[in-house]
């Protein structure tokens, strides 16, 4: 059996290289390409949260653990300091931890001598400059390379992403390790590339809708791959609710209101050429809206003008959206 320190040795040292861990991904396809364990060019792509070990500290807390180990260094010296030091903060307050820092630091310098000491003395300092900074310089982690990553609009994690994309039949194709603030799209021709050079012949790619932006759909085109993700609802429903959708009259080729009126002209906005999309936006007679029954919710009082716009897709849209 494997000893325990070797394997930990390999993960804390070797796999920092992010070369070495292509490497071992290579290798192990290869000898499966080898015994024809893979039989397709599809891979699915996706992206796991990793917590760090370490939880982002509340401001309060970065001074606790500070204001201790000052406090811990000082008693290797001198242990009778403990009878001069002001009673410990036990409230889960920023302002009460501060207070209290400031009258330790301010009992220490009345010690004579007590700072020229090497290892009080920066302890202190840290701790003096910490208490100089304001709240969002005093907001760290133990784990200065993560960061704060979004799964929804209402829940976060504190860590890592690993992206990883693997055959359908379930081996790992590539996988690259960022911070938690980073966009699952990005990553998705790295992915690709680093499974192709593992021996992939990559021709399908399957993902969910994170995967869907206009770069990676022309991406997927120009090296005639088929990506199978879907567009977001925003591109392909739009924002509008819809209550408040007017009706296409295709014959006029314009748009008409809840209360039956139809739009009086329509312009085009937007650059062409450039890479946000253009859309088409419809006008209503002002003077029939300012009287409208139905003008509450969809007229705004004192407005110049009535305007319906919608998004004109881009060419990658529509054909991913069919």
């Amino acid at each position: 059996v494997i000893d325990p320190s070797s394997l930990t040795k390999f993960r804390k040292l070797r796999l920092q290289d992010q070369n070495l861990l292509d490497l071992l991904i290579e290798k192990t396809i290869a000898i499966a390409m080898d015994l024809d364990l893979i039989e397709t060019g599809t891979i699915i792509v996706d992206a796991t949260h990793t917590q760090s070990r370490y939880n982002l500290k509340k401001p309060q807390e970065i001074l606790q653990d500070q204001s201790r180990k000052l406090r811990k260094t000082i008693y290797s010296v001198n242990e009778s300091m403990k009878e001069q030091f002001p009673k410990k903060n036990t409230k889960d307050d920023l302002e009460a931890e501060l207070k209290y820092c400031k009258e330790l630091i301010a009992t220490i310098e009345q010690v004579p001598g007590l700072s020229a000491n090497p290892k009080i003395g920066e302890s202190l300092r840290l701790l003096e400059e910490t208490v100089a900074d304001d709240i969002e310089q005093v907001r760290c982690s133990s784990d200065a390379d993560a960061r704060t990553g979004h799964k929804t609009v209402d829940t976060s994690f504190f860590g890592y992403k690993t992206h990883l994309a693997m055959s359908v039949e379930r081996l790992v194709t590539a996988a690259i390790v960022t911070t938690g603030e980073k966009s699952d799209g990005k990553l998705l021709q790295s992915l690709i590339e680093k499974s192709c050079a593992a021996g992939i012949p990559v021709n399908t790619v399957i993902g969910d809708t994170a995967y869907s932006e206009k770069t990676n759909l022309q991406y997927a085109e120009d090296n005639h791959i088929c990506l199978i993700s879907k567009l977001n609802p925003n591109i392909t429903d739009g924002h509008r609710k819809k209550e408040d959708e007017f009706d296409f009259n295709k014959d006029a080729g314009m748009y008409v209101c809840k209360a039956g009126q139809m739009a009086i002209r329509k312009a085009r906005q937007g650059k062409k050429g450039v890479g946000t999309n253009q859309k088409d936006t419809y006008y209503f007679d002002i003077e029939r809206c300012k009287r409208c029954p139905l003008r509450e919710g969809c007229y705004k009082e004192g407005a110049k003008s009535k305007t319906y716009s919608v998004s004109i897709k881009s060419t990658e849209h529509a054909i991913q959206r069919d």
